[in-house]
């Protein structure tokens, strides 16, 4: 794949850019290493200073960098300007909170007696230079979720984004640097990813972590678990949203809307499969096809846009071969279920009723704005079909029943349960799945955490 601008609402390709050759991955590698004997011994307040400054430029940058996106992979203009401040917010979050969340922890004193030592710490040290694979869905978010904690543990930063976005690479890179961080502490490497094997087995290379599709995850970790580094991947989702009885139905099916096509879809925590109770599923499904339907398609740079198009041709056909072997196989179209006439790569919202195993939508992530509906006679069969995924990332569930939140707290396979509300990620909680979604955290002390070298610090009597 070329490293190359291509406008998605046209096709239009506006920029393309030369892979780093083998001297320049090579001094950029020299140099990471070099910037981390050094960076590694500055204070949390220096990092501190350093990270909220990059907060203070990136929200100067907010409009022009909103339209790069939006450019680059064709993420609604809103929705872009929303991107940058959320990245502003967690630097400013992970500069305030570091420090207390890397402490030295004392293990309690009888443990000290028991060993002999007079004394016992825990001290969480920064590992070395870090990869960072990362996926063009969120091209500045998924990113400064990996950099504002490295940064802040005293790790330097390898970047390897996703071709389709160099521009907003570049300008990371340029941020951090224009910050006042040292050359080598956040550096972009425009490669291809054949290229990431070779880097990954360096060793002066110390962890990886990655956000994107099941293959390229697969292999680095296997690279990675070769070469026995330590990794953090976050993979697919093909998240549940469960609505019970009890639920408001009027606000499930308006928040459900949101939920299934935020980013134009093309969100790993993005609700996929509706699971509805009987009880109140045709209800939800004539709300929910209301709502999809009135969605304004068009020009992402357009202020009223609500979903803009797919970020490249071979996303789309993915999309539509997804959506027309539900229909073979007997699927039942609520609404959409085509692209548009007219130049880029849209497709409309849809909702696709009469899911069955046979189908492949079932089992595959659709990474585009099309919804599946299932019928759940009760709790037990909403969870059932819940789990029934090779994902395991968040999922949703509305209900007012408190036994019911006990139950599926209790029995759904995600690594987030989000009651009443549309998944969401905070820098004050952890993020990750299970199964096929990955495994480690990002975000909250756990992510900070990832990359650290966990110290026992051990003084005899």
């Amino acid at each position: 794949m070329p490293i190359a601008t291509v406008n998605p609402a046209n096709g239009e390709t506006l920029k393309t850019y030369e892979a780093m050759g083998e001297e320049e991955i090579e001094r950029r590698l020299q140099l990471a290493e070099a910037t981390f004997r050094t960076y590694r011994t500055t204070t949390f307040d220096e990092r501190a200073r350093l990270l909220n400054k990059a907060a203070d430029l990136l929200e100067e940058d907010q409009d022009d960098i909103a339209r790069v996106m939006t450019t680059e992979m064709g993420k609604p203009i809103k929705q872009a300007r929303a991107e940058a401040a959320k990245c502003a917010k967690a630097m400013r979050w992970y500069a305030e909170h570091a420090e207390e969340l890397l402490a030295d922890e004392e293990p309690a004193a009888t443990d000290v007696k028991d060993s002999g030592a007079s004394r016992v710490r825990v001290r969480y040290r920064p590992l070395g230079p870090v990869l960072a694979v990362m996926p063009w869905n969120f091209p500045l978010w998924q990113v400064i979720r990996f950099a504002a904690p490295a940064l802040m543990a005293g790790n330097v930063g390898l970047l390897k984004h996703a071709s389709n976005v160099p521009q907003t690479a570049l300008y990371l890179e340029d941020l951090f640097h224009r910050a006042g961080f040292t050359e080598g502490a956040f550096q972009t490497l425009l490669i291809g990813s054949g290229a990431v094997d070779e880097i990954l087995r360096d060793e002066r290379v110390r962890a990886a972590t990655l956000t994107g599709s099941e293959p390229a995850g697969r292999a680095v970790a296997s690279t990675a678990g070769e070469m026995i580094k330590k990794t953090v991947l976050e993979l697919g989702g093909s998240d549940p949203f469960v609505v019970m009885p009890s639920a408001d139905i009027d606000r499930a099916a308006k928040v459900a809307v949101t939920a299934r096509v935020q980013n134009t879809g093309q969100s790993c925590i993005a609700a996929k499969r509706f699971i509805v109770h009987t009880d109140v599923y045709d209800a939800f499904a004539e709300r929910f096809a209301e709502g999809m339907r009135a969605l304004n398609v068009g020009d992402p740079t357009a202020e009223d846009t609500d979903v803009g198009p797919l970020s490249s041709e071979q996303g789309l056909r993915d999309v539509e071969e997804l959506v027309d072997d539900a229909v073979r196989v007997g699927a039942q179209v609520l609404c959409g279920g085509e692209r548009p006439e007219g130049p880029g790569w849209y497709y409309a919202p849809t909702i696709l009723a009469g899911i069955t195993r046979e189908m492949r939508i079932h089992r595959e992530e659709a990474f585009g704005p099309v919804a599946t509906l299932y019928r759940a006679a009760d709790l037990d069969e909403a969870v059932l079909i819940a789990n029934d995924s090779p994902f395991g990332l968040s999922s949703n569930v509305w209900t007012r029943d408190e036994a019911e939140v006990d139950r599926f707290v209790r029995d759904l396979e995600a690594g987030g349960v989000f009651f009443n509300g549309m998944t969401a990620s905070h820098p004050g909680f952890p993020f990750g799945g299970v199964k096929r979604s990955g495994y480690g955290r990002e975000l909250s002390g756990h992510g900070i955490r990832e990359f650290c070298n966990i110290t026992t610090v051990w003084h005899g009597a």
